[in-house]
C-alpha cells in the first residue's frame, strides 16, 4: 500500500518536516519493523533527512541553495524560467529510505524528514511506501 500526504507550500523555497505525518501513518497502520520509502514525484521539489531541532539549519541550508543555484542566470535556457529549482532538487533528491523499529522511524537524535520546496507555492504530493 502507498500513503499519500498531500502537502500546501506558502513560499518558493520551503523546508516542510513530514516526520511526524509519516509515523502518523506508522501508528495508524500498525507497522512495526521494515523501512519506508519516502518519494517525491515533482521535478522541483525533493526529499531530505536533516536536523529538525534548530530552525536555523534549514534557513542556512536553504540561503546556501539560492547561492550556488540563483534563480537570474541569465545563461539558463529553460523556458519555465525554473532551472534553479531542478538544480536544488537534483542536489536533494527526489527519495530518501528510513528503516522502521519497533514503529518508529530510526533517525538520529536531530534528524527529521523534510520536503523541499523549490518552486512554489504549489499543491504537492509525497508517497510513501512501508516494505516489512
Amino acid at each position: 500500500m502507498v500513503h499519500i500526504l498531500n502537502l500546501q507550500t506558502q513560499k518558493r523555497n520551503q523546508w516542510i518536516d513530514i516526520t511526524s505525518l509519516i509515523e502518523g501513518f506508522l501508528q495508524n497502520f500498525q507497522f512495526k519493523d521494515g523501512v519506508a520509502i519516502i518519494y517525491c514525484p515533482h521535478t522541483t521539489a525533493g526529499i531530505t533527512i536533516n536536523e529538525n531541532a534548530d530552525p536555523d539549519v534549514c534557513r542556512d541550508l536553504l540561503r546556501r541553495l539560492d547561492e550556488l543555484c540563483p534563480w537570474d542566470m541569465a545563461q539558463d535556457r529553460h523556458g519555465e524560467g525554473n532551472s534553479a529549482a531542478h538544480l536544488k532538487t537534483s542536489l536533494m533528491g527526489s527519495s530518501q529510505t528510513v528503516i522502521v523499529k519497533d514503529g518508529r522511524l530510526l533517525l538520529g537524535r536531530w534528524q527529521g524528514v523534510y520536503f523541499c520546496e523549490f518552486d512554489g507555492p504549489r499543491s504537492r504530493q509525497c508517497f510513501v511506501k512501508f516494505i516489512g
